[in-house]
């Protein structure tokens, strides 16, 4: 079990996934593609490919997120937002809902999450709708 801290959700991650939701409200898509393709919040497109969100992105850095949804359970895309590094342990990804023992954190940043327990819900409720794999 993760500790509560400023700004965070207590989360329990049960082998590749975190299955309980961070919040008690259910995630809402909308909002969770404005988080994922926003450029304030998750800037998913600064190394992710969106298929078919008509969005130009910037990199590919990491895979496409099309399909992702029929990938992964919605607790395991949970978990890679909350904290990829414990599915990954090299990746470049940040730790959208995680601020112990990273480094090389923003003096902006440092003590708090990138994205709210509710915009990762949110953001889950969007990855989860992508089923598509691109063409």
């Amino acid at each position: 079990m993760c500790a509560a801290a400023q700004g965070l959700v207590a989360y329990r991650v049960e082998g590749d996934a975190i299955r309980a939701p961070l919040t008690a409200e259910p995630g809402d898509a909308a909002r969770g593609r404005e988080a994922v393709l926003g450029r304030e919040a998750g800037n998913c497109l600064l190394c992710h490919a969106v298929p078919g969100s008509g969005e130009r992105f910037m990199g590919n850095l990491a895979p496409s997120l099309g399909g992702v949804g029929a990938r992964l359970s919605e607790a395991q895309i949970r978990l890679r937002l909350v904290d990829a590094q414990r599915v990954v342990p090299e990746t470049i990804m940040p730790s959208y809902h995680r601020i112990d023992g990273l480094q090389s954190v923003a003096a902006a940043w440092r003590g708090k999450p990138i994205l709210s327990a509710q915009q990762i819900e949110d953001a889950v409720a969007y990855l989860a709708t992508l089923k598509e794999e691109s063409r």
